[in-house]
């Protein structure tokens, strides 16, 4: 089964992320990445908004110059103990999962100068400084765009992964991207085919575990 064939559930259980599985090798066509960015605008935007931008880096230079922040970050956040390889020490199961985790985001840090397509989704704001308050409604006007994004990219037979680390750096790569002081980055989406043709639902927890009704 192709990408382009899947059903909407096949979609949303095996849209994964993507990281030693991209291809570093093979040329992404531009159309393919505007036809899933195209798509992503019909998410929902607060009021209707629609004060999303959408940077596409391709060029060698400035690809290199986002990982090399991102490398930065990488570095510190895996020496640390919150990351995703000391999490769940105690559980040798899921511990082992978390080690693949750990390892395959080093991997994509290390390639990330490598990958062809580099998306990083921001919104704008009235100001400078984000607002005050409760941000739900900022953020949830682009993050589910960003979601979409990479479904889209997925039926189109590309790969992705959400990627933050290098927000701890943003003002530097708000510098080398040339944003205004009125535009915040959200994420950075490597973008790439991918090799092999399957992917499956990851493990989970069990729904009866983290549902709840009318109260806690």
């Amino acid at each position: 089964m192709t990408a382009g064939e899947l059903t909407p559930e096949q979609l949303l259980t095996t849209t994964r992320t993507v990281r030693k599985r991209l291809d570093f090798e093979r040329p992404v066509p531009l159309d393919l990445v505007e036809k899933a960015l195209t798509i992503a605008l019909q998410a929902p935007s607060a009021s209707n908004r629609q004060n999303w931008h959408w940077l596409v880096v391709t060029d060698a230079q400035q690809r290199a110059g986002l990982a090399e922040l991102y490398q930065r970050a990488a570095r510190q956040y895996f020496g640390g103990s919150r990351s995703a390889g000391a999490l769940f020490a105690e559980d040798p199961e899921r511990a082992a999962v978390q080690q693949r985790v750990a390892s395959s985001a080093e991997y994509l840090a290390d390639r990330m100068a490598d990958v062809p397509v580099l998306v990083v989704p921001c919104i704008e704001t009235a100001s400078a400084e984000l607002p005050a308050g409760n941000q739900a409604a900022l953020w949830a006007s682009l993050l589910p765009a960003v979601w979409s994004y990479q479904l889209a990219a997925r039926s189109l037979g590309l790969g992705t992964a959400w990627t933050t680390l290098h927000l701890a750096y943003e003002k530097e790569a708000a510098e080398l991207l040339g944003l205004p002081e009125t535009v915040h980055q959200g994420a950075l989406v490597p973008t790439a085919f991918y090799t092999g043709d399957t992917f499956k639902p990851a493990a989970r927890q069990p729904l009866s575990e983290v549902l709840h009704f009318d109260r806690w």
